[in-house]
């Protein structure tokens, strides 16, 4: 392969790791968005439970009100529960993002190595032309003294 398409292909290839890198950024930030959408739920949960406590103490709860509050202190619960599946499934997303973003860098750094190697080679071919030059030249140097 041209050196000048392994170029457009580590670029190509560089663009892609940038975005796979973003997309795994965009994730994790779902992710804390969602872990602090849920510390919200836990601790409202928690403030009205005390708050229930409190005037349950200060004042006594009919049996009617108490099974509002205990109503709604579940569906609570339930949207904890419901977070926390959203949580889990974008920690599964981001695993995911992220795996994709590390095999892209993979293949980035393979391309990277491979043109690496390609310079190296090229770099020593022309280290031979010019040792081969400068043979010539001092043997050429060494001839026109002899005469």
């Amino acid at each position: 392969m041209a050196k000048a398409q392994l170029v457009m292909l580590a670029q190509w290839e560089q663009e892609k790791e940038d975005k796979a890198a973003m997309d795994y950024q965009k994730a994790m930030l779902f992710v804390n968005q969602n872990r602090t959408k849920l510390q919200g739920l836990e601790n409202y949960r928690l403030e009205y439970f005390r708050q229930i406590q409190k005037k349950g103490r200060e004042t006594g709860l009919e049996a009617r009100s108490f099974n509002q509050h205990q109503g709604f202190i579940s569906k609570l619960d339930r949207a904890c529960e419901q977070q926390r599946q959203v949580i889990h499934n974008a920690v599964l997303a981001a695993e995911q993002r992220k795996s994709l973003w590390l095999k892209q860098q993979q293949k980035r750094k393979a391309i990277e190595m491979l043109l690496d190697k390609k310079k190296q080679i090229a770099m020593a071919k022309e280290a031979r032309i010019e040792q081969a030059m400068m043979d010539e030249i001092a043997l050429q140097k060494f001839i026109r003294k002899a005469r």
